[in-house]
């Protein structure tokens, strides 16, 4: 447990010693999200009756931030550990593959909540966001940074000491998957071609989940969206943890 809780509070270190850039930058970037969307759209899009559209798009914004700094958090984590070549001595320590995994999730999870609490408390000053279930709200937020820190494991791993690789991950799957997930928008208002697409979508999931912990109305039922987060957490967690393990492009 000494060498988990190490690498857990070294990967904390990492990203609090740079908070401008991982805490504060993605807050700062929701607000004008927030401010930019809401001055566009609030005239013009009634998502759920008698909710106003910035109390709609604030818990989609902090879910997406949250999802975002919880796969960068591990990912780069990793692919720098590899560059720089300090992954040598976390191998070479007594750390198993379980420690390993737990320290660098837990560590995306623990950012992920400091932004998406940064974004909550920035916009508590303007706007008067219900909690309908603080349960649903943590359950969505724990499962979902999770599922992102071990993806940001596999993602990191994967494009090894290539930063342009890792770019890529987000670019074409992270940051779409995100964008197409309902953040800034209901699925009833697309056409149904787009709908079904939507919900063929993990992250579509997290973020009705998530929303109905707060506004208390989701799209889908939140048993299903948590039962099919619980399911893509497990395969994930079982595909890093096999990784891991095998050393794939870290010890090789």
């Amino acid at each position: 447990m000494i060498g988990f809780f190490t690498l857990f509070n070294k990967e904390l270190l990492r990203f609090w010693k740079v908070g401008l850039q991982t805490v504060f930058a993605p807050v700062l970037s929701s607000l004008l999200y927030l401010m930019i969307f809401s001055y566009a759209l609030e005239k013009h899009v009634q998502a759920y009756p008698d909710v106003p559209y910035p109390v709609f798009l604030i818990p989609g914004l902090m879910i997406m931030a949250m999802l975002q700094n919880a796969f960068a958090n591990s990912a780069s984590s990793l692919i720098q550990s590899t560059v720089s070549g300090n992954h040598i001595f976390m191998l070479l320590s007594p750390l198993s593959h379980q420690e390993i995994f737990a320290a660098y999730v837990l560590a995306s999870v623990v950012r992920g909540v400091a932004v998406g609490l940064g974004i909550y408390l920035a916009t508590f000053i303007f706007f008067e966001l219900p909690v309908f279930s603080l349960l649903w709200i943590s359950l969505f937020v724990l499962m979902g940074t999770a599922l992102l820190g071990e993806s940001g494991i596999l993602a990191g791993s994967w494009a090894s000491n290539n930063f342009e690789q890792l770019a890529a991950v987000q670019n074409f799957i992270t940051l779409p998957l995100t964008f197409l997930s309902g953040v800034f928008y209901t699925l009833h208002s697309l056409p149904p071609f787009w709908q079904g697409l939507s919900r063929l979508n993990p992250f579509f999931y997290m973020v009705d989940g998530f929303r109905y912990g707060f506004l208390g109305v989701s799209e889908a039922s939140p048993y299903l969206s948590l039962g099919i987060l619980t399911g893509f957490v497990i395969v994930i967690s079982f595909g890093t943890l096999l990784m891991l393990k095998s050393g794939y492009k870290i010890r090789h």
